[in-house]
């Protein structure tokens, strides 16, 4: 389904809400798309309700020319949109990456409409100032590359970056399939969503996540160093918290190992809302 937001469209995933269980929203992460979660959500607890969203300028969402709708208040905003044309009064927000930073955008701004959070390589900012300005730069220029060289071509750059490397032992026909899905996302959105939703325009979040009176899980993956680091500092942090190194993986656990992700969502989902 598909909802009118301010001239532009958010498509869900809505293949496995059912009205009157937990709901979980499954956030995908840069240049990826709620296809991403396709190994995933059949395997969610069928006590919960799931649905998947495309961000702005991601899959079958639409692509904005202005930058504006791609802001951190615009996507929170678009988020809580989304809990109330579902009816819901609290959802569980699940996100990989940029996906998880969506996530805890929302639950420092709206608390409320939280019952829990599960993340996966996920930052809560950067505290360094220039470290952040320095980010916001390289977002910059990465926002102008995608639309000089051509969708393919940064495509192809940006499945080649080392924080990817661990994919490389997947079978060629998932990296194809998962390059060919990056490849349906729309320039000017990928464009947009590094200038409006960078890192470095994310306010840190870290001396907030003492705030969070709901269960959280981290999840990173046991090759991907710096996440690991940023995760065990957030779980120490967060009151309700527990931190999962999942051995093998890199950035995308649940593309890199499936069933051990489940694993982990599943335990966290039935020790904590069941």
């Amino acid at each position: 389904m598909k909802i009118l937001f301010e001239n532009h469209s958010i498509f869900l995933n809505t293949d496995y809400f059912f009205p009157g269980k937990p709901a979980i929203i499954f956030i995908h992460g840069f240049t990826g798309s709620s296809n991403d979660w396709f190994e995933i959500i059949p395997r969610i607890d069928n006590h919960f309700s799931v649905v998947a969203v495309d961000l702005i300028g991601h899959g079958k969402s639409s692509s904005p020319n202005n930058s504006k709708f791609y802001e951190i208040s615009a996507i929170n905003k678009e988020i809580k949109k989304i809990i109330e044309v579902l009816k819901l009064d609290k959802v569980i927000l699940a996100g990989y990456s940029m996906g998880g930073r969506v996530a805890l955008n929302f639950a420092n701004e709206f608390p409320n409409f939280v019952n829990g959070l599960i993340l996966e390589s996920t930052t809560a900012g950067i505290k360094d100032k220039k470290e952040r300005d320095d980010r916001y730069k390289n977002d910059l220029s990465l926002s102008q590359k995608i639309l000089d060289d051509g969708i393919e071509k940064f495509v192809d750059y940006w499945i080649n970056l080392p924080i990817f490397s661990s994919q490389k032992n997947l079978s060629k026909e998932k990296l194809n399939d998962i390059r060919l899905r990056k490849l349906n996302n729309d320039p000017i959105g990928l464009s947009n969503s590094l200038i409006g939703y960078s890192t470095g325009q994310m306010p840190p979040l870290f001396g907030r996540l003492s705030n969070f009176n709901f269960p959280v899980l981290l999840i990173s993956g046991e090759k991907d160093a710096k996440f690991c680091k940023i995760n065990s500092e957030m779980n120490d942090l967060i009151p309700f918290s527990e931190h999962k190194i999942v051995k093998g993986a890199g950035h995308n656990i649940h593309l890199e190992m499936p069933s051990d992700f489940v694993i982990l969502v599943n335990r966290f989902l039935r020790n904590n809302f069941i």
